[in-house]
């Protein structure tokens, strides 16, 4: 099979020829149709200081996808041949306190698909049963191939009461992006959406934003004046992982906020805790899905909500051949547009 795989310790990947996958009893064979490309296979790429200590070369990466069953284990229960599918990457244990508890978003040992083994950016992928998520309803296969960071978006935005609350997003990447449409479907009031790219502000307004601030240019502060907001926000949702914008988010909420925290920062961030402690402030790190009840929530939402469905679509403005994935890597690394997907199908003609 053709796979874009990390063969060595240093940056770039290689498109080549590896083996197929074999199939555990307990497995899943999967014929990748789309791969969406995220920052994790970006770090990857360019082999920075997480990546060197991270990854274990050579290994393909890839880890957002969606596809069709071609084969089962012989313990498979539930997964059928020719179900099209897309797959949970953190692979967990299935003993240790929490997954025990049900809380398998928890593992103390999880594997991740793209990371600690190989993924999807190949032609055929295995992984348990267990992470296979099936579309019962038809599924566009660009949206199919970007369910792993749509449930990312809606673990952060599922994490608080939305319902009449304004809320603040730093960060209009692309799951930035689908949380702000999230919150515009459960019914938030006021949506504020922060970058420093004017392109990715312009999509924000496309999924539901009723105000952008570009942070390079004008305070958060501005949007609460221009909204008439007297007290500050109730739900803050930092996608950024930039060290200036939890602080800012802080500083911008209403006593007694809800902060969920998806970015990962790249460097300290000071944090004013007085402020958290006096204003009784609640800060909760998010991290992938919760397994598997957002899969259940992202899949109802989208199955009731053309409008939902629609906003989603229009996260992927970039779609290539896999055959291509340079210049799909480059345009990702450019972070001025939303989802760039990779599609697998014919790339032998």
């Amino acid at each position: 099979m053709l796979a874009l795989v990390k063969q060595s310790s240093a940056a770039g990947l290689q498109f080549v020829e590896k083996p197929e996958p074999e199939v555990g009893d307990f497995d899943v064979k999967i014929r990748v149709l789309r791969t969406g490309i995220c920052g994790t296979d970006l770090h990857i790429q360019s082999w920075d200081a997480w990546a060197a200590n991270t990854i274990k070369a050579p290994m393909i990466p890839g880890h957002e996808f969606y596809g069709e069953v071609i084969e089962v284990g012989a313990h498979v229960r539930d997964v059928k041949i020719g179900a099209f599918v897309s797959g949970e990457g953190h692979i967990v244990c299935g003993n240790c306190r929490n997954c025990r508890a049900g809380r398998r978003q928890m593992c103390i040992r999880t594997s991740g698909v793209g990371v600690n083994r190989d993924g999807a950016f190949a032609e055929y992928v295995v992984i348990p049963e267990s992470n296979v998520w099936v579309h019962t309803k038809p599924v566009d296969p660009d949206i199919g191939a970007i369910f792993d960071p749509f449930g990312n978006a809606v673990h952060t935005a599922l994490s608080f009461p939305l319902v009449g609350e304004d809320v603040l997003i730093t960060g209009a990447g692309p799951i930035g992006l689908m949380a702000a449409a999230i919150a515009r479907h459960v019914g938030a009031r006021f949506i504020v959406v922060t970058d420093v790219s004017p392109e990715r502000l312009a999509l924000a307004v496309t999924m539901g934003a009723d105000l952008t601030v570009n942070v390079a240019k004008e305070e958060i502060s501005s949007a609460q004046k221009t909204l008439g907001m007297t007290e500050g926000f109730d739900i803050g949702f930092e996608m950024s992982g930039s060290a200036r914008a939890l602080p800012e988010m802080i500083n911008n909420m209403n006593h007694g906020g809800r902060v969920a925290m998806l970015g990962l920062p790249s460097t300290e961030i000071n944090v004013d805790w007085a402020k958290i402690v006096t204003h009784m402030l609640t800060i909760k790190g998010i991290y992938g899905r919760e397994m598997f009840e957002t899969w259940v929530a992202m899949s109802a939402m989208l199955q009731s909500s053309s409008t939902l469905r629609t906003a989603l679509s229009s996260v992927i403005t970039d779609r290539f051949p896999a055959t291509q994935w340079e210049e799909a890597f480059d345009v990702a690394r450019q972070a001025k547009g939303g989802k760039v997907v990779l599609n697998w199908e014919n790339i032998h003609v």
